[in-house]
């Protein structure tokens, strides 16, 4: 066997599968794994120009892969007005203050990153803006992305007062006299897309060069954009992404899920195998395609948009008549599903409450029944409410369990937002990751960063134990929920290499499998649960070369 270009030694290797194994050495040789030996094995692979890569007890795993994100919008929102580090109200609004003054040019001012929970109710008001940019348009998403807020000049420009009328798939927060307070949910937030600034391009792409370095620094080498196509402020994503192509820029592999337009019907599914051939037709989907569809089923839970089969409850513990959205009727999301399915794509769902996966469920379902197993590997993201009998029903349908552990705890936006709005018995099924494991679901994992944390470490660490590091908080849904720590690893390595159909070169340390790599320090598999947050990637590995490494 020729000399290896890379040889990593020293430590524990985890191999998309099972616990961590220790006295392995890796060698790379062209960009992919050419051995996985004993160390005692190693001396016959080193050659004179051999770089020799010395674990001192790391971890050396498959790269991370991100089963849904959003790179260009996350990007974009660290390049605008960023309120995701402030952590209450105040903050939010001086940061508000502080780039306006900073950006005085800017025709609007646009950004996210605030929390619900820094806000009475959820909603921030008109008026908190008014006081630091009267003059100004701002209108600035909420971390999670399902609402907008917005000052009295955005409301102004955008020709809303006390008679405009909620849209069928969101709602106003609304003053004593109607007029708009400030806040947009879901669809609500469109009623700003016909005033706002004329998206740009140049911005989108320094966007995504932006979201790529911070991935990969968390040791993402691969990702499933969750959302393509344009949205307001930002154009489409993919020219980002052919751009990123064209210029090589583009380091890690991307798997895009084109938007399915919850207005319209079967029609734009012949748009969409077209613009899939043609990215095929580039000859590069080892490192971009575009053949899954994303389905947004519902909302989400603390606004009360989740579709839910019991009704959400008011503050005083009675019932309501809201038992959220539906964005796509289901007996219509069963004929779409089928019909992407048959034409090759994979179906991908934002499916969060009990209802909403249910749906999605029974569309693959229809699909199967239709179509048989096409190996569409279908996905459903969020699961935060999974009633028993549908957690059962992941496996025999292929369905994979795309989770973002990172939500899976005790924290004040599900505590003050959610949970006191749901039947009792509700919190038992909130994030019910190890019930499905133990009923055979395929489990994969994401962040929906910019929502949350893009670290898989700080996701895998909720996955483990329930609770937020410091938090005292019991464990979310008791300690059945838990995930092993090997478990825990494989969803964001092979569990989302198989959604990302990449778990034939990525996802796993075997022979012949691209050497896209990570080193993490320390060893969490040699930690107690408790600390594995504290767990870092030290180094990043792409086909062989490292594109990041830590400052220390």
């Amino acid at each position: 066997m020729p000399a290896a270009d890379v040889l990593f030694t020293g430590g524990s290797v985890f191999t998309g599968e099972g616990d961590a194994v220790a006295g392995l050495t890796v060698a790379v040789t062209d960009g992919r794994i050419s051995a996985v030996v004993p160390d005692a094995e190693a001396a016959a692979l080193r050659g004179p120009d051999t770089q020799v890569i010395a674990l001192e007890g790391a971890l050396l795993s498959p790269g991370f892969q991100d089963a849904h994100v959003h790179p260009v919008g996350g990007g974009v929102e660290l390049l605008q007005c960023n309120l995701t580090e402030a952590e209450n109200a105040e903050e939010a609004v001086a940061t508000v203050a502080r780039y306006a003054a900073e950006n005085p040019d800017a025709e609007w001012i646009l950004g996210g990153g605030w929390s619900m929970d820094h806000f009475p109710g959820g909603a921030p008001v008109r008026t908190l803006l008014d006081g630091v940019v009267p003059d100004r348009p701002i209108l600035i998403s909420s971390r999670d992305h399902h609402s907008a807020w917005a000052n009295t000049a955005a409301i102004r420009a955008a020709g809303l007062d006390a008679s405009t009328p909620d849209p069928v798939d969101g709602r106003i927060e609304r003053e004593a006299d109607g007029f708009p307070a400030g806040t947009f949910h879901e669809g609500a937030s469109g009623l700003f897309d016909a005033v706002l600034p004329e998206s740009d391009a140049d911005l989108a792409y320094l966007g995504l060069l932006r979201a790529q370095e911070e991935l990969l620094a968390v040791g993402i080498t691969g990702w499933q954009d969750a959302l393509i196509g344009a949205m307001p402020g930002v154009p489409g994503n993919l020219d980002s992404y052919l751009r990123a192509l064209r210029e090589g820029t583009l380091r890690a592999h991307v798997v895009g899920a084109q938007w399915w337009e919850r207005g319209q019907g079967l029609e734009q599914l012949e748009g969409m195998i077209r613009t899939r051939d043609q990215v095929a037709a580039l000859g590069m989907t080892e490192r971009l395609s575009v053949g899954t569809i994303k389905f947004m089923v519902d909302g989400v839970a603390e606004n009360h948009t989740a579709a839910m089969l019991e009704p959400y409850r008011d503050a005083c513990g009675h019932d309501t008549d809201n038992r959220g959205l539906s964005f796509i009727a289901p007996e219509a999301l069963r004929e779409y599903v089928v019909a992407a399915d048959a034409a090759g794509f994979q179906p991908h769902f934002h499916a969060l409450g009990d209802r909403a996966v249910r749906e999605a469920l029974d569309a693959v379902e229809a699909a199967r029944a239709a179509n048989g197993d096409t190996d569409s590997r279908p996905h459903l993201a969020h699961i935060q409410v999974v009633t028993e009998e549908d957690a059962a029903r992941f496996a025999g349908l292929g369905a994979v369990a795309n989770m973002q552990p990172l939500w899976a705890t005790h924290e004040d936006q599900l505590d003050n937002l959610t949970l006191p709005f749901l039947q009792d018995g509700q919190e038992a099924r909130q994030y019910p990751f190890g019930e499905l494991q133990r009923d055979g679901a395929r489990l994969a994992g994401g962040s929906d960063w910019p929502v949350s944390s893009a670290d898989p470490i700080a996701g895998i660490h909720i996955a483990v134990t329930r609770v937020a590091p410091g938090s005292g908080y019991e464990p979310l849904g008791g300690d059945g929920q838990r995930l092993d720590l090997a478990t825990a690893f494989a969803a964001y390595t092979s569990g989302s290499a198989y959604v990302n159909h990449r778990d034939h070169d990525t996802g796993y340390v075997r022979e012949g499998y691209l050497a896209n790599l990570i080193v993490v320090s320390p060893n969490p598999f040699e930690l107690d649960p408790s600390e594995i947050h504290t767990a870092r990637v030290r180094s990043t590995w792409i086909e062989g070369e490292p594109v990041y490494t830590a400052a220390n």
